[in-house]
């Protein structure tokens, strides 16, 4: 009982810092807290084999890639068959030349970044585990119901529901590129659910039809520097909730994903976005 006790101390002490894990980096920690550590025995530090890491003898496997540019070049069935393949096979797969201009991402990525590195009085304004507030601010949405607290931390903005998100509730650094990313996200959303319906053998705006565009919402996540990455994770294993996640990676990497019983690393790929089939998806009556 004791030991409970200290740690709801613990977890309710850095929650109501409002600091988040950059705010624990940023006072110079050396080790990490308990509450971060992830014990061997939690799902999540299961032994499963992983590939693709430095000096690993296995096969590197490939995430595979899908060219968006063949609709354009008048190869849609080409589009299609693809997708299907990647989303029946692993359900993760890169797309590029999908018409998403480079500088929109690249001044994504770094606003969100140039957020977790404000000040920790700024982002205070911010942070809340309220699940009402549409743009908030938070380390770990599940701390205290977890066994560990993530190292990381998330901006979440909720862009549609019930209603579209009002600009001025951004924050000021990351407000007109986080719109403008939005937009040409939500569109390339569209023409994923037109391929995917197709790829179902359905009409193209099946999709779209069941609503399944019609919600979105960015988490944007930041993974300070760690003083003892081998006690804890920054992402537990998990499936997103969702009909499909667009995922865009920076080049430092980390992404996993569980294949076959192996861990494989999912490499950058300049300029592309990772595609996600949601649990939704795939609980589909006619799943891919």
């Amino acid at each position: 009982m004791a030991n409970t006790q200290e740690r709801m101390q613990q977890l309710k002490a850095f929650d109501e810092s409002k600091a988040g894990v950059k705010g624990l980096v940023d006072d110079g920690i050396t080790k990490v807290p308990s509450i971060f550590i992830c014990k061997p025995d939690h799902p999540s530090a299961e032994n499963i084999p992983s590939s693709g890491k430095p000096g690993h003898d296995d096969h590197q496997f490939n995430i595979p890639i899908v060219d968006l540019g063949d609709v354009a070049a008048g190869k849609p069935a080409k589009v299609i068959q693809d997708i299907r393949r990647a989303a029946e096979s692993m359900g993760f797969f890169h797309v590029v030349n999908h018409g998403i201009p480079k500088r929109v991402l690249e001044e994504m990525l770094e606003a969100i970044r140039g957020f977790h590195e404000l000040p920790k009085e700024v982002k205070a304004e911010y942070y809340s585990r309220d699940p009402t507030r549409k743009v908030k601010f938070f380390s770990s949405y599940n701390l205290y119901q977890s066994r560990f607290a993530a190292w990381r931390d998330s901006l979440f903005c909720d862009m549609m529901a019930p209603e579209p998100l009002d600009p001025q509730e951004l924050p000021l650094l990351c407000r007109d590129i986080t719109m403008e990313y939005t937009n040409e996200m939500h569109k390339l959303g569209v023409t994923l659910f037109e391929l995917l319906s197709e790829a179902l053998g359905l009409k193209s705006d099946h999709l779209e039809g069941l609503d399944c565009a019609k919600e979105y919402l960015i988490a944007a996540h930041y993974y300070p520097p760690c003083p003892e990455p081998e006690l804890t994770i920054g992402t537990a294993k998990h499936s997103d909730g969702t009909f499909i996640t667009l995922l865009l990676q920076d080049h430092i990497g980390g992404l996993q994903v569980l294949y076959e019983n192996r861990w494989i690393d999912v490499l950058p790929v300049p300029g592309s976005l990772i595609v996600n089939i949601g649990n939704l998806m795939q609980a589909s009556p006619d799943p891919l």
